[in-house]
């Protein structure tokens, strides 16, 4: 596909021959529909008489021949061309696109597998997952995908299980996944580093070349600056002492930054600080620029742009700010793919922008750290920030009172602590011992292990549509998704058996091409109705 500029272009720079069929538009209506063609070139056009501003999707008969002056063009816009081009080099998609990594298997293989098919990346949700499911999940994808690189897998930041974190690090090191989505860190941890640094080498230039590639989540700039900066020597000899870097590696990774992909996470469904992503992006965008200055790396890193993004306008807002590529979470949760029951999509696809909350995160439950959920059509919001508010005030179990350990048994378990404590005790036993053993000595710990059975069962009852549990379905989402919502609403994807994950896909970046446009001939005057920045969704696979 020929790179060509999209700013306006003089008629005699254009080095081939003007189609002149079409008449010029100067209604609302007719310019709408010129808008919502981008990969036309449009001609500029001034009405002599009056001097109004239209447009033609063609070149007008010369000037004096219909009363009208050329006075610009812009050239054909395709939705490959709103990010960066070295996004879709590097990754080798056809689109700057990304689908997030829903945790749990939300974001399933299936997902991942149809991104592919359409030229976009595709993340798999291995959060919360035991790392023998990850393992299963990337082998799939290894062998219907191959060695691509238009797919990846998450690695969750786990402070308190800091041995699966690394677990799941080996594996995804030795299975030779192509892209790593680290998502949820605070801090560099030697997991994300080991899959940033390991297999690194030089080629005949005497560049580094990365065997896999690294985005980084992230929603402050102080975490920005460490997946920008070369990983700390402390960190690289640590992994080269255990065997999981060569010196040779090691080395070279003092000359990279940790991740050349950054995704600024604004407002969104699960793990969130909730800042504006018209506040966010620039400022790490900046700091990237700072960054790459200081330290010097031959190449570029891509900031993208991530929560907030359920509509063509958010898309191509995102764009227009400066991001590289764009990543969608919540709104993936109502494609067909989705690992998500239909008892859990209906409440999803009821939502409005309104309709979420805060609640505490099972993950990082004793850190405080909260998580963006829906609100309409569920109490678990309110209800495990209830069970943090007693873990908060109480030093163990035997020190709640017993009037209100029987309520959170009526209202919450549903079941005695007791029982509580015995699932929980075998989850811990297969899944880390060690925490078991920590609960044995400290009241503390046990009650937040108790209280986490309810935090994490209450995403699982979601997933597998159980239906004495709806009113404690944790659905991670952010107000993108009710944005989503009234946005297919009477449009072909009203019905769900509609929404893959592909349509959404292609409909958000083909609006954002249209908004882009629309905004393009705005921008010279042309008075383009409000109609031509709402385009509708449409079978585009």
């Amino acid at each position: 596909m020929p790179t060509m500029p999209t700013g306006l272009t003089r008629p005699d720079a254009l080095r081939h021959p003007i189609p002149q069929e079409n008449p010029s538009a100067f209604s609302p209506a007719a310019i709408a529909d010129i808008v919502h063609e981008p990969r036309r070139p449009v001609y500029v056009v001034r009405r002599t008489h009056d001097g109004a501003l239209g447009a033609v999707a063609s070149a007008p008969r010369g000037r004096g021949s219909d009363g009208h002056d050329v006075v610009g063009l812009l050239p054909p816009l395709y939705p490959e061309w709103l990010g960066d081009r070295t996004f879709a080099a590097t990754h080798r998609t056809r689109f700057p696109y990304v689908s997030g990594e829903m945790a749990n298997g939300i974001a399933t293989t299936g997902m991942v597998k149809a991104m592919a098919r359409v030229g976009m990346l595709g993340m798999f949700g291995a959060g919360g997952l035991a790392p023998y499911k990850v393992e299963e999940a990337v082998v799939e994808l290894r062998r219907e995908l191959g060695g691509t690189d238009g797919w990846g897998v998450n690695l969750i930041h786990s402070p308190t299980e800091p041995e699966l974190e690394q677990r799941v690090a080996d594996l995804l090191v030795q299975h030779g996944v192509p892209s790593i989505s680290a998502s949820a860190y605070m801090d560099l941890t030697p997991a994300v580093v080991h899959c940033a640094a390991a297999g690194l080498r030089t080629d005949a230039a005497g560049q580094v070349v990365r065997p896999r590639q690294v985005f980084a989540k992230v929603s402050h700039p102080d975490v920005a600056t460490r997946f920008l900066s070369p990983a700390p020597d402390a960190l690289l000899r640590r992994l080269v002492a255990s065997g999981r870097l060569t010196p040779q590696e090691a080395q070279l990774a003092a000359r990279v930054p940790v991740a050349e992909d950054i995704t600024v996470e604004a407002d969104s469904g699960g793990h969130t600080d909730n800042r504006p992503l018209v506040a966010l992006l620039p400022r790490i965008v900046a700091l990237r620029d700072e960054l790459c200055a200081r330290h010097g790396y031959p190449r570029r890193v891509r900031v993208g742009a991530a929560g907030g993004l359920g509509t063509p306008q958010a898309v191509a807002a995102a764009f227009a700010l400066g991001a590289d590529y764009v990543v969608t979470g919540s709104v993936n949760q109502l494609a067909v793919e989705a690992g998500l029951s239909n008892q859990a999509k209906d409440l999803l696809a009821a939502a409005d922008i309104a309709d979420v909350a805060m609640a505490p995160a099972a993950d990082m439950f004793e850190l405080g750290v909260q998580l963006q959920v829906l609100r309409r059509g569920t109490m678990f919001a309110t209800r495990a920030a209830r069970l943090y508010e007693v873990y908060r005030d109480h030093s163990g179990l035997d020190a709640v009172p017993a009037s209100l350990r029987e309520k959170l048994e009526r209202e919450v378990f549903r079941m005695p602590l007791a029982e509580v404590w015995s699932q929980t005790e075998s989850f811990w036993q297969r899944r880390d011992p060690a925490q078991l053993d920590r609960a044995r000595t400290d009241p503390k710990h046990r009650m937040a292990l108790t209280f986490r059975w309810y935090l994490g069962r209450s995403s699982i009852w979601a997933i597998e549509g159980d239906p004495q549990r709806r009113t404690d379905y944790q659905i991670w989402c952010g107000p993108a998704l009710g944005a989503f919502n009234r946005w297919r609403s009477d449009s072909f994807m009203a019905d769900r058996a509609n929404c893959t994950v592909a349509q959404i896909a292609l409909n958000l970046m083909e609006g954002a091409t249209v908004i882009t446009r629309a905004q393009q001939l705005r921008s010279l005057g042309v008075p383009v109705p409000a109609v031509a920045f709402a385009p509708r969704p449409r079978r585009l696979v």
